[in-house]
């Protein structure tokens, strides 16, 4: 049985759908010897209010736990993010140079590192789960910081006017919550050890479209409102994103939700 850390949007699907030992919020015990570790902060702006909350979560908060794994025959599952590898060209691949920005997404590939050298010291087994944008339904955390793709549908389903940064033309791979749980069964069923998997769907949707087929499909009267392409890479610090998932398709993944049957139960759920 999975002993799960952090039940936030993600870690409460995988609780609902899976059996496993749920810690409470500052229990950072170990229960079983699977851990699916997803104890995170969410986005990049932590560093205008709180400089160290990226830091004690993403970091001082992993070494606590690891501390524990200490002379314990576990295997450490770490959930990480598409963020970690940045500016750089894709499709991301697991080998693919990391150049992060922003304190949170450098503090995840910090993580990532801390965790790889942390349990080969140790000789504690690990895997790291890389996510592409988790999108559905029961996300209590979007923002226009977070899950701008529901935080717009939301605005959409109000007819309220939206603002598109770079008229919407850039690209980010979009998987279901719920495709995201089956992928990280999968993994800790029949993953390699010791290794890094991408948890995506291997597809880019551009995001202008994925709204427009929004507002149509909803019958909004909302307008799009395009933001200066200057302003644009203040805000979103990667432009095209693609995650090559190949090998996590290996152990036997396919993805049972395309963009449009998320938007669709999107608009329904909100």
């Amino acid at each position: 049985m999975v002993n799960l850390f952090g039940k936030g949007f993600i870690g409460t699907h995988y609780a609902d759908t899976y059996d496993c030992v749920v810690n409470d919020r500052n229990d950072l015990t170990i229960k079983t010897n699977d851990i699916l570790y997803m104890i995170s902060t969410t986005d990049n702006y932590n560093v205008k209010t709180n400089p160290y909350l990226d830091i004690d979560t993403n970091l001082t908060t992993l070494i606590r736990v690891l501390e524990n794994c200490k002379g314990k025959d576990v295997v450490f599952n770490f959930c990480s993010s598409w963020f970690v590898y940045g500016d750089v060209p894709s499709p991301y691949k697991e080998d693919s140079y990391c150049n992060p920005k922003g304190f949170y997404s450098i503090t995840k590939r910090t993580a990532e590192q801390l965790l790889i050298s942390y349990c080969e010291t140790y000789g504690i087994k690990y895997r790291i789960l890389r996510f592409a944008n988790v999108v559905g339904p029961g996300d209590k955390g979007v923002s226009n910081k977070k899950n701008a793709l529901t935080y717009l549908i939301r605005k959409i389903l109000k007819n309220e006017d939206i603002d598109l940064y770079d008229g919407g033309n850039f690209y980010r791979d979009y998987i279901h919550v719920r495709d995201v749980c089956r992928a990280i069964n999968l993994v800790l069923e029949k993953g390699q050890l010791n290794t890094i998997y991408n948890i995506g769907n291997n597809a880019s949707t551009k995001f202008i479209d994925a709204i427009e087929y929004a507002i149509i499909k909803s019958g909004s009267t909302s307008k799009i409102n395009y933001i200066p392409q200057a302003d644009f890479h203040k805000i979103v610090q990667v432009k095209t994103m693609t995650m090559d998932s190949s090998k996590l398709a290996t152990l036997g993944y396919k993805p049972r939700y395309q963009i449009d049957n998320i938007i669709d139960e999107l608009l329904v759920d909100n």
